[in-house]
């Protein structure tokens, strides 16, 4: 018996589209995003940076030191618009410095 295929598709469409019926794509898409958190604010904020994680589309960064908490307070939207653009959808709605 031979099995014929009438449609072949790329690897990279089959596993996506796995990820999305698992429900597992947005959980990656979360991990980029927050693997982009260093080059969005650069080197100094990054290393003062001790927790980062999202909860609820809420970007949830825990700061060292209480003079950079309070200049990310100030540019919190901007990093908003900026780390959504980059992952190319929104996935945070607010972002919460602690």
């Amino acid at each position: 018996m031979v099995i014929r295929r009438t449609e072949s598709r790329p690897i990279k469409d089959i596993i996506e589209e796995s990820l999305k019926f698992f429900g597992i794509d947005h959980k990656i898409k979360e991990r980029e995003l927050i693997r982009q958190w260093d080059d969005v604010v650069g080197i100094t904020i990054a290393r003062s940076t001790e927790n980062i994680y999202i909860r609820d589309r809420k970007l949830i960064v825990t700061i060292r030191s209480s003079v950079i908490r309070n200049e990310l307070g100030m540019i919190r939207e901007g990093l908003k618009i900026e780390l959504n653009r980059r992952s190319g959808q929104v996935l945070i709605d607010e972002i919460v410095i602690k």
